[in-house]
């Protein structure tokens, strides 16, 4: 069973998007499930290179799933799902 990769963006816009809150808060979140998850950071995810993108930060990769406006209910529905389809 290979573990579900969830990277969150630390980059400028992202943390001060509110980035900087989500992994403290779903490594909490996800320890019953710490053997199935890895929870990196990410410098930038490249999501925001334009503009209008700006408002959509942060945004977390959850294997090849990118969200965008991430808060934690969004992450980890995305995670929960992958694990259900393992």
């Amino acid at each position: 069973m290979e573990k579900v990769t969830v990277k969150i963006c630390e980059g400028t816009t992202c943390f001060v998007m509110g980035g900087g809150t989500i992994k403290p808060v779903l490594t909490a979140l996800t320890q019953r499930y710490a053997a199935r998850i890895e929870i990196v950071s990410a410098r930038c995810l490249g999501a925001c290179n334009h503009a209008d993108s700006f408002s959509k930060a942060p945004y977390v990769l959850v294997e090849d799933e990118i969200i965008s406006a991430a808060d934690i209910e969004k992450v980890y529905a995305a995670i929960e799902k992958r694990l259900k389809n393992d």
